[in-house]
């Protein structure tokens, strides 16, 4: 029984909201992870063979069946994304000690392995380095060798791709296209393979429940660099709707769905926030990129372009096509 049975859809745009096979320019979610004990029961609720097995310790059939359960909404992803278009997926492997029996499972690789049989084709993956605070950074047996284990401190966004590579054909798209671009510098750490300069999120909430969300950062990186502005967005498992926020703040539409009613106020909170916040935070931004020029005219001389909108130079002719819409 998939996770989204009963799901509640808020959407960006719902006058105008695309229904239907292959309607969606890009996916960025972060599921439930599996063999992580805070999910235990959501997984048991959508299938009760996951509790029998965690109550039997059988953790490696419990480890498959929690992602049986991630199946078709994997399935339903697959299903609503244009030809071309991306999934990002965040998620972390998950360490556990079940009937005294302590062990590692690779989350990713099976997220992996569903998307490949989904027929997507895997791209270069991610590392986001979340460093921990915790004074003693060694499990296990301390200072002794053999059982021993390293501190877990990375997750992975795994990127995949509907086939084949998205084209843009017509002025008006390639136009679009320019206008969303990314500055130099960006460019060079947001396709860098490790991330470590975007710390986790806060997990404080207003509901009983812990909800794991991601860093707003992170969305939005993902969304400005494998989307144009206007496509269409989707976060099967909303959550507090950071994507959702994030979408809105790089002017894309977006569809959030989630199982949860109690997260709703969560995520129109969010998303009034951050429409307080967009102007500001695009004007970072904007004002990054401004130090950046400016030290490097200071180290290696001018730069060669000129983004005429917002009154500064640039490294690449495309960054002087550079427009994000109303900011």
């Amino acid at each position: 029984m998939p996770l989204i049975t009963e799901p509640v859809v808020l959407s960006m745009d719902s006058k105008n909201l695309p229904t239907g096979d292959h309607c969606v320019d890009l996916i960025v979610t972060s599921p439930p992870y599996p063999m992580v004990e805070m999910w235990d029961a959501l997984f048991a609720s959508a299938d009760k063979i996951v509790e029998r097995h965690l109550t039997l310790g059988a953790e490696t059939l419990a480890f498959n069946a929690m992602h049986e359960v991630l199946f078709p909404i994997w399935q339903e992803c697959t299903r609503v994304l244009k030809p071309g278009g991306i999934v990002c997926i965040n998620i972390g492997d998950a360490t556990r000690t079940l009937w005294k029996n302590f062990r590692f499972y690779p989350n990713h690789t099976k997220v992996i392995e569903a998307f490949n049989y989904l027929g997507l084709q895997s791209l270069p993956d991610i590392l986001w380095h979340k460093p921990t605070n915790a004074p003693n950074k060694f499990m296990g047996s301390g200072m002794l060798p053999v059982n021993a284990y390293v501190t877990y401190e990375h997750e992975y966004i795994l990127v995949f791709r509907k086939n084949p590579m998205r084209v843009f054909k017509t002025e008006a798209e390639k136009l679009l296209r320019r206008q969303s671009a990314f500055f130099w510098e960006e460019r060079n750490v947001w396709f860098s393979d490790i991330w470590s300069d975007i710390p986790g999120a806060s997990q404080t909430s207003t509901t009983p429940q812990r909800t794991a969300a991601f860093p707003f950062d992170l969305p939005y990186r993902l969304i400005s660099m494998f989307s144009v502005q206007g496509d269409l967005v989707l976060d099967p498992f909303a959550g507090t709707g950071t994507t959702l926020a994030a979408a809105e703040t790089a002017n894309r539409r977006s569809i959030g769905v989630e199982i949860n009613p109690d997260f709703i106020p969560i995520i129109e909170s969010t998303l009034k926030e951050s429409r307080r916040n967009a102007f500001t935070y695009i004007q970072k931004r904007l004002e990054a990129h401004r130090v950046w020029a400016r030290q490097r005219i200071e180290e290696k001389g001018p730069l060669k372009h000129y983004n005429s909108l917002y009154d500064f130079p640039v490294m690449t002719k495309t960054e002087s096509f550079i427009d994000l819409k109303g900011f």
